[in-house]
């Protein structure tokens, strides 16, 4: 007889691997728009590796973090069910652009860097949709909330990071002896496909960091 999973822990107790569980969940009631969050940053993926020199480097840090950071938008409001607004856009630019420039430099140890920064940062998006936030009281607000506890904050993303990368790499293994366009199209669809589970996720996060935050206040 099949057994009923246990009820998910609250945000404020919620582990690492359930935060992961509740983004996979998050993307299957969802899966349409999902994927739609996914298209833009396939999109930037597949001239980031095509495009060289200057060209490269204006459409990836440009139209790339703006891209992004419309999708990182998206996902947070699949995720609040709260409407969008203009300073939100604006904080994901600047949350996404160290992760763009990392795309086109790609600097030794940068990417754990711009994860790091990502941790400390990131959550001032959702802070901006959820209490309808400014751009500088976002990002203030970010920090907060990454500060409130985080371990968890940085392990939740490096371990997205970490599933999205081996599902991936598990992909590319598949496909091994195709033809380079099938790799092309492979890489894109993972992007589309498992990008989104990134981003919800860092959406979800800030319900566990806020939940956090109000205990912290609470005991002090």
């Amino acid at each position: 007889m099949s057994r009923e999973l246990p009820p998910p822990l609250p945000p404020e107790t919620r582990t690492v691997g359930q935060l992961v569980g509740e983004s996979i969940r998050l993307y299957g009631r969802n899966l349409r728009a999902s994927l739609a969050i996914g298209l833009g940053p396939g999109v930037v993926g597949v001239l980031n590796a095509e495009l060289d020199g200057v060209a490269r480097a204006v459409v990836v840090t440009v139209g790339g973090t703006l891209v992004w950071a419309a999708a990182y938008l998206a996902a947070v409001v699949v995720a609040t069910r709260k409407p969008p607004s203009a300073s939100a856009f604006a904080t994901a630019v600047v949350a996404l652009l160290p992760f763009l420039f990392q795309r086109v430099l790609v600097l030794p140890a940068g990417d754990f860097a711009v994860l790091v920064l990502f941790a400390l940062i990131g959550l001032a998006v959702p802070a901006a949709v959820a209490e309808r936030l400014g751009v500088v009281a976002a990002l203030r607000r970010g920090v907060v909330l990454a500060r409130a506890d985080f371990v968890h904050a940085l392990g939740s993303l490096a371990t997205l990071v970490l599933v999205i990368f081996l599902t991936g790499a598990v992909l590319v293994l598949l496909l091994q002896g195709v033809g380079e366009s099938t790799l092309r199209v492979a890489a894109f669809l993972s992007l589309v496909v498992l990008t989104p589970l990134f981003l919800l996720g860092a959406a979800l996060l800030y319900e566990d960091q806020a939940a956090r935050d109000r205990v912290r206040s609470e005991s002090a």
